[in-house]
């Protein structure tokens, strides 16, 4: 079975695509490289032993995701060519809107040109089956250290900040509101490892021999953590305390916000495996060995 991955160079595709290569499937990554490098295809092939077919292309591009589909026999696509930092997309949200919604309208499209098998599709054409994943916060790398989170620039997210800091990129974490009604002020987020996360998705690809029509799923961990549970196991696992700063509330920010995975592992069999103290271990890992990224 031949899988589809856009945005597979990135955070959670790179891992997913480990995932499925370890599973016995095979891998064709799509991915435009606005947020990854090229090189995450040669460290998947490292971790695996198998390569990828690699396409850079926008998924937005018509023409040319269409030649792919001409070249691969794909039987079935895991979206991940979105953007998704929650303060960026209050301060651009048409690229936002332009990018996430276009991609999968346009991958949407030409799967269906090509005879390939979300809700509104399902009810006109029973023959697509769809997996509508739901997710918070991935964090963690792989336990090689080969592959991890990489943005561009000053990161939107709390766990890269947090590891430049640990690695003396950057002098200190800002805490953005500690007066929400939570037990320490800070937000509460489901964390999940990226690594579950990437199995939570190859369970997915399983399920959709059995399970017929639209199936949604939250991966989760169904716990809690604060940002000041972040800081102190990201401290535990680099071996001294990270500074912080506490900032004002960030647009776009709620007090708590995790998950009921019930439905997955009853469903799917799956369960997020990894705690906070795993996460932070390999993330840390991670940016030890990697203190510029992929930026060799």
């Amino acid at each position: 079975m031949k899988i589809l991955v856009t945005g597979g160079t990135g955070f959670i595709g790179s891992h997913t695509c480990v995932e499925l290569l370890n599973s016995g499937y095979d891998v064709v990554i799509a991915d435009n490289l606005y947020n990854s490098k090229a090189l995450v295809v040669d460290r998947i092939e490292t971790i695996t032993g198998k390569r990828p077919a690699f396409y850079e292309l926008d998924i937005c591009d018509r023409e040319a995701l269409n030649a792919l589909f001409d070249k691969e026999d794909i039987d079935a696509a895991i979206h991940f060519a979105g953007y998704k930092a929650v303060g960026e997309s209050t301060q651009k949200p048409i690229e936002y809107y332009h990018n996430n919604i276009e991609s999968t309208l346009v991958l949407c499209d030409v799967m269906r040109k090509h005879e390939r098998i979300l809700t509104d599709i399902w009810r006109s054409d029973n023959e697509w089956q769809v997996m509508l994943l739901r997710y918070f916060n991935p964090i963690g790398a792989h336990a090689s250290g080969l592959i991890g989170e990489d943005p561009k620039g000053i990161p939107n997210n709390l766990l890269p900040y947090v590891a430049q800091v640990a690695s003396g990129k950057r002098e200190c974490i800002h805490v953005f509101g500690n007066d929400y009604d939570t037990p320490d002020g800070t937000g509460i987020r489901d964390y999940i490892h990226v690594v579950d996360l990437a199995k939570g998705h190859v369970k997915a690809i399983e399920g959709m021999e059995t399970l017929p029509g639209v199936q949604i799923f939250n991966l989760g961990t169904g716990n809690g953590y604060s940002v000041l549970d972040i800081i102190k196991a990201f401290s535990a696992a680099c071996g001294r305390d990270l500074p912080y700063v506490i900032d004002p509330r960030r647009p776009g920010d709620v007090a708590q916000c995790y998950s009921d995975p019930a439905k997955a592992r009853e469903v799917l069999g799956w369960t997020a495996e990894y705690n906070i103290e795993d996460m932070c271990r390999d993330a840390w890992n991670w940016q030890s060995k990697n203190p510029n990224g992929y930026n060799e």
